[in-house]
């Protein structure tokens, strides 16, 4: 018998004993009539029959720890699951299809499934076809993908014609699975021999003799990319190749990611930077559903129908909405009116952190506007926003900021034991519909900050920081660890804020189609990386992107349809007409 329900729940949230001894079965109407629908599962935490369930939603609406989810499936899903990870987990339906001489970008909110299907294809998870107790052999597999691309993938990865080389999502698990210096990590795996060609291409020269779990996030995302490549494979999976990086590194980690695929190699990419991602790919895997619910992979489309139909939230091929509203990630055109008030003033500042020197111009915040900051890594960008919120003091230099600051770090605390409703007290009493409510956090409340995903910590902590009473807010890194989608709602909420309070925001930021969408102003940062960093600014929004773009060498134009920015191909006619009228910021 087909399910044509799913019941998903969240082992880290039930909580038996804190809830009167399952209070989802004692409240369950099909229970009460003397059938077992939900019942104490091999683990102690609730297990619910799928077939049994009437999806009244009692259990859900009652649990007082968010750990239920029930939904009808959609009709179209009327096939077994590629994976399911359990009783009432999380299952993936259908996988992305590697296309030779290709880069094939997955795109999706987090939690959909998208790791899951990599790692299916990387042959690090054996799919189940929702069979979890009884797995079904590898020949089984094939069949169940018969008369399709993935059928042709599989028999090839069988008669070991297909080589693969997986680079995982969390490069920070590296240090505790290895030790050792860069060098050695990259000679364990190498079977190229192009070690020291890799580290010049990767920028990877300087730090080879450095101990694996003594370098930056950044580093530690470019040893992986390098380990990953020093394999001799056909099909590289690469999940989420530029976390850590600044935009510079990520233009180049991507023309170095296209440089891997010819005619007899096929590359496979999840990434959340819409720009990164276009410019990275020929085409697309979208994948919908419900976040730690269900995950299902679209059919293969171009990469700009594909960033354009997930931006809709519409799949025509399929005939599938999966969002209500379409995304739209315009350029910021509104002008700001009325009279406009200094808040923050500097001019001429140093500040000498070892053997890195910063240095600014003269600069003005002014009040109700939002700036963001733009430049590579170890540029000083950090050093400047703690300045601005009284950690530490320029050596010279004025700066008048006598003022209220709230702080949004770039790195988040990780191990607090605190629980979310407690962290977010003043948000909740406060600001309940403009942060907790957009944000979706309320589900989270019974949590602890150390249980948290890396999204869902970033939202709670930017909810933090907006609930605090303050003048100028300093967010650092705010889109890290988001999706797409959740990136579009925190720049939503940021302007929100700013608009109602009329306060000011510094957003620190390496997605530039983020800070386009953001930003009134801009700061923009030059000189060389750990030893010299230069302020410029603020300048107004298209002055400063075009000066930062120029420093780049990559032209941006504007989609026709979504009006999203767009890397021009290097050397195509449009960049070299929009090089040649110095417009780099189309």
């Amino acid at each position: 018998m087909l399910r044509k329900r799913i019941a998903v729940i969240d082992k880290n949230k039930c909580r038996p004993d804190a809830c009167g001894n399952y209070l989802c079965a004692k409240l369950c109407p099909v229970n009460r009539t003397g059938t077992e629908c939900i019942t104490p599962g091999s683990d102690n935490t609730a297990r619910i029959d799928e077939i049994l369930c009437t999806g009244c939603t009692v259990c859900i609406g009652r649990c007082p720890f968010n750990a239920i989810t029930i939904i009808n499936l959609p009709s179209h899903l009327n096939k077994s699951p590629v994976h399911r990870y359990g009783a009432n987990s999380f299952e993936l339906y259908s996988l992305p299809t590697p296309i030779f001489g290709q880069v094939t970008g997955i795109l999706g909110k987090n939690g959909i499934g998208k790791s899951t299907a990599l790692k299916v294809m990387a042959n690090i998870l054996k799919p189940n076809l929702g069979n979890w107790q009884d797995p079904p052999t590898f020949k089984e597999v094939i069949n169940y993908f018969k008369g399709s691309e993935t059928q042709k993938f599989l028999e090839q990865l069988q008669k070991n014609e297909i080589n693969l080389s997986y680079k995982p999502q969390q490069v920070d698990l590296i240090p505790k699975q290895f030790s050792g210096t860069v060098r050695e990590l990259l000679q364990k795996v190498d079977q190229t021999g192009k070690i020291e060609e890799l580290a010049e291409t990767l920028q990877l020269t300087a730090i080879l003799d450095n101990d694996i779990t003594k370098i930056s996030g950044g580093e530690l995302q470019r040893t992986a990319i390098a380990a990953t490549v020093a394999k001799k494979a056909n099909l590289f999976l690469i999940d989420e190749p530029t976390s850590y990086l600044d935009i510079k590194q990520r233009v180049n980690i991507s023309k170095f990611l296209r440089s891997l695929t010819n005619e007899k190699t096929a590359t496979i990419v999840i990434e959340h930077d819409l720009l990164i991602l276009d410019y990275m790919t020929d085409a697309l895997n979208i994948m919908y559903g419900q976040d730690n619910v269900f995950g299902v992979v679209s059919g293969i489309k171009s990469t700009r129908e594909g960033i354009n139909s997930f931006l809709e939230g519409f799949l025509r091929e399929e005939n599938v909405r999966f969002r209500v509203k379409p995304l739209k990630f315009e350029k910021s055109q509104e002008t700001k009116t009325g009279r406009i008030e200094q808040l923050v003033a500097w001019k001429n500042l140093q500040k000498q952190l070892g053997n890195f020197s910063l240095k600014t111009e003269q600069g003005v915040l002014y009040k109700n506007e939002i700036v963001g900051v733009l430049g590579e890594n170890g540029m000083g960008k950090t050093s400047f926003i703690k300045l601005l919120a009284g950690i530490g003091k320029p050596d010279s230099g004025e700066l008048d900021s006598e003022i209220k600051v709230a702080y949004k770090p770039q790195y988040l605390d990780t191990e607090s034991e605190m629980l979310v409703a407690d962290f977010l007290q003043k948000a909740i009493e406060d600001y309940s519909h403009q942060l907790i409510k957009w944000l979706d956090l309320e589900k989270l409340f019974t949590q602890k900050l150390c249980e948290l995903s890396g999204g869902q910590l970033q939202r709670v902590a930017v909810a933090h920081c907006l609930s605090q009473d303050a003048d100028l807010f300093l967010l650092d890194e705010p889109s890290a660890y988001l999706d797409v989608e959740q990136r579009l709602l925190i720049a939503k909420v940021i302007k929100n804020m700013t608009n109602e309070r009329e306060t000011t925001v510094l957003v620190v930021d390496h997605d530039l189609m983020f800070l386009d969408y953001l930003a009134d102003r801009v700061i923009v940062f030059s000189g060389v990386p750990a030893k010299e960093g230069i302020l410029h600014g603020p300048l107004p929004l298209k002055e400063g992107m075009n000066q930062f773009l120029q420093q780049l060498n990559i032209t941006l134009r504007r989609d026709i349809t979504s009006s999203r920015p767009r890397i021009n191909k290097p050397g195509s006619v449009k960049d070299r007409e929009q090089q040649s009228k110095n417009s780099w910021y189309g």
